[in-house]
């Protein structure tokens, strides 16, 4: 069975770098001893511009059958079976042997670490990896339902079972390739997960050990993919009982990873009370009331939450019925897919399933479909861009989509030492490109008003420090044109109160 990676590079940053990361020399060819054969890494182009690793592996299937059988899984069968044993798709096509393969020989890249280039091994990079021979149980479909969500671009070809009579049909196999930019530990750790997920059929014994392998290799992707369930079922070959286990766990990690859940039992941690004292709601709570209510005091009814991440700010609009319709966008495929399960869209009543819709899009770019709503949220999202995008969202939301009102909350730096478990100097998240104190936002903030025609209103939300200020800082902006006609109705309304009496008087 077969395996290429490939890297892209250029003068400056070099696609041989995938040898340092990978820990193998490309000027050598090596070999290294499994269980069930020899791994051979090798490459078959390496220049400055395209590096390409290859593993092979050359399983002996008398060791296979023999650590079968030692296993106790030599069950018998059929009277062929045992030719079956010898004579199979094992020493051709990926599966649970390459995975293990893959750990055995790139132990240190699956890690991610890398002593010479640590900053290459941090960072996403642009990666092709080739599988020409994959079992896949599901098709190509599940081949794209497995990988897609995980930002790679699929291309899952089935393979025919003979070329020459079509009428035949595809066999259960594809060629594989992915394309992305990815770190390459992430990148390691998908295949070696999923490799034996789409063959469903692993080659030894299943233990309950194998539930933490898979929460590790599973870290930071798997708690919030759509197919979670599958892959957990099939990884642990369909034993209920580590499945099960597997997916209590794996909830529980979802929670603790989430953004918003982890902010919040950092925001827990805070506002120490005595057993008499009230509990706070937490901060995360407290952010969405703060939003709610700048909403509502804008009369908003067609509301679009970007950056809507899991969902939680579009389940709270669903309850009140003065929001007539609510677009959650996110740029996360993945984040949508988890969204709308957690709102169980596909379960909702079709009065309720009008009101709200999921929409994929970036919020660097104009996007049509953002026109014309009475408010947007950006709730904890522009410190997750970079500072030198930041304009390009600012004229995306406020000049482009341009809604009548738009609430934008981020954390203030300042209160940052509040926090017992925060060290010095770190940021809450760390996905945080940068976190403002409160000058800093009021004055992105004012720039931002002035430059696209809204004024702007401040509100605390947290315990507001006299120190430091509150943990949460939120703006609203209201487009001068909405302010000028709520100004001028309160203007008429004054001067008719006025007038009364005196018609009255003259009466």
């Amino acid at each position: 069975m077969f395996l290429t990676i490939s890297l892209t590079g250029n003068d400056e940053r070099p696609a041989t770098d995938l040898g340092f990361l990978l820990h193998k020399h490309p000027e050598k060819a090596q070999a290294f001893s499994t269980s069930y054969g020899d791994a051979h890494v090798f490459y078959p182009e390496a220049s400055a511009q395209i590096c390409t690793a290859a593993l092979l592996l050359e399983v002996d299937p008398v060791a296979l059958v023999r650590r079968a059988k030692g296993q106790g899984k030599d069950r018998g069968g059929a009277p062929d079976a045992a030719l079956a044993q010898y004579v199979n798709d094992r020493p051709y096509a990926a599966s649970s042997l390459l995975a293990v393969a893959l750990r055995t020989v790139f132990s240190s890249a699956l890690r991610g670490e890398c002593r010479t280039h640590p900053e290459r091994a941090a960072a996403p990079l642009p990666l092709r990896i080739e599988v020409p021979v994959l079992p896949a149980r599901g098709g190509a479909g599940l081949v794209r339902a497995l990988f897609e969500p995980l930002g790679w671009t699929v291309g899952a070809e089935p393979i025919a079972l003979d070329p020459r009579f079509p009428e035949w049909g595809d066999s259960r196999y594809v060629r594989l390739t992915l394309e992305g930019e990815l770190r390459l530990s992430d990148a390691l750790r998908h295949l070696y997960v999923l490799l034996p997920v789409l063959d469903d059929s692993k080659h030894y014994w299943i233990s309950p050990d194998e539930v933490d392998k898979l929460l590790r290799f599973g870290e930071g992707w798997l708690e919030n993919h759509p197919e979670q369930q599958l892959i957990a079922s099939r990884y642990l070959s369909r034993r209920w009982a580590l499945t099960r286990q597997a997916m209590e766990r794996l909830e529980l990690a979802r929670l603790a990873d989430a953004d918003d859940i982890e902010v919040e039992e950092i925001d827990n941690a805070v506002d120490e009370t005595t057993d008499t004292e009230e509990k706070p709601a937490p901060l995360a709570a407290q952010r969405r009331d703060a939003i709610l209510e700048a909403l509502r005091s804008a009369g908003a009814a067609r509301v679009l939450d970007l950056g809507c991440g899991q969902g939680q700010l579009v389940g709270e609009l669903l309850k009140d019925a003065r929001f007539t319709e609510i677009v959650g966008v996110d740029v996360s495929v993945r984040a949508l897919h988890t969204a709308s399960r957690r709102l169980r869209l596909e379960q909702m009543g079709e009065h309720r399933a009008a009101r709200v819709k999921l929409l994929q899009g970036s919020l660097t770019y104009t996007d049509t479909r953002l026109k014309g709503y009475d408010a947007a949220v950006l709730s904890e999202v522009v410190e997750h861009l970079d500072l030198p995008r930041l304009p390009a969202l600012e004229y995306a939301v406020f000049g482009a989509a341009r809604p009548g009102t738009v609430v934008v909350t981020t954390p203030n730096s300042e209160y940052n030492v509040r926090w017992e478990t925060l060290p010095a100097g770190h940021v809450r998240h760390a996905d945080h490109r940068f976190e403002w104190t409160r000058a800093e936002f009021r004055e992105w903030a004012d720039r931002v008003a002035r430059r696209h025609g809204y004024d702007v209103a401040y509100v605390p939300v947290g315990p507001d420090d006299p120190e430091v200020g509150p943990p949460t800082q939120l703006a609203t902006f209201t487009l001068q044109q909405i302010t000028h006609t709520a100004r001028t109705a309160q203007t008429a309304q004054t001067a008719q109160t006025v007038q009364t009496p005196k018609e009255e008087s003259a009466a």
